[in-house]
């Protein structure tokens, strides 16, 4: 008899805590902020993903070691009228300020990569907002355009990064689609990669740097418009308030929901 009300008591408890775990969970995602009940404790995310019916989506490219292809990516994307968004690390910009122009004027969105690509999470505070500040500066300083987006080095990123760069009027972007550019894979495989995993919302990871890259890029983006999609920058694929995260990244409007 005491075993059995002691297993009673032991449900009840861990019933309790399942239940408040999932208040807590939805409580903190209807109010707006984006932190998830992930393994038993609260988690910030970046966005990863936007929850779409329109089937827009974003092209994306981190820019930090050299400018071989650029000129190529810069050229395809004008061919086939598509925007993108790029992400630059403070010391490519200060290197090759003539590219962040190039890219500036032909109308794409330029964000931070940060000021010397560390591990952002490995980070205090101070340094954090140092290597977001002076690698926004450095990009606006060449564009005169301000910057709203950032996407952490590595994807490596922790609830003190978010929480900073939000404080800095920084949206933190990760990607749904990543193309293992940097892994010279050859231009069919890039392509058959990207366009099976694309859906309305994904954010493609490439990087100007990828040998291969501005190779695949026709075949994908005619692909992809056969299939219906549009491109836009990341800045207009995602929503800038009244959202929330879901624990797969993925930001979903709070509007009409």
């Amino acid at each position: 008899m005491y075993f059995t009300c002691l297993k009673k008591r032991n449900l009840i408890f861990a019933l309790a805590l399942v239940l408040t775990g999932l208040f807590s969970a939805l409580t903190l995602s209807f109010s707006g902020a984006y932190a998830v009940f992930y393994g038993g404790t609260l988690r910030k995310l970046p966005i990863y993903a936007v929850e779409r019916q329109d089937n827009r989506i974003a092209i994306s490219f981190d820019c930090a070691w050299g400018v071989d292809y650029t000129d190529k990516l810069l050229s395809v994307m004008a061919e086939e009228n598509v925007k993108c968004t790029f992400f630059a690390v403070r010391f490519w910009s200060e290197k090759y300020p003539e590219y962040l122009l190039k890219i500036s004027e032909a109308g794409h969105e330029i964000g931070t990569h940060s000021s010397t690509h560390p591990y952002m999470s490995k980070l205090d505070v101070a340094a954090i907002e140092k290597e977001l500040t002076d690698s926004s500066s450095a990009i606006e300083k060449v564009t005169g355009q301000k910057v709203t987006l950032f996407r952490p080095p590595y994807g490596d990123y922790d609830d003190l990064l978010i929480e900073t760069a939000e404080r800095l009027g920084l949206y933190t972007i990760q990607w749904s689609v990543d193309s293992l550019d940097w892994k010279d894979l050859s231009a069919g495989e890039i392509t058959e990669r990207v366009v099976k995993r694309v859906k309305s919302g994904a954010i493609v990871l490439f990087h100007n740097q990828g040998k291969h890259t501005a190779e695949a890029l026709p075949a994908i983006i005619t692909a992809l418009k056969e299939k219906g999609y549009e491109f836009v920058p990341i800045g207009e694929l995602i929503y800038k308030s009244d959202y929330k995260i879901l624990p797969d990244g993925t930001q979903r409007s709070l509007i009409n929901v």
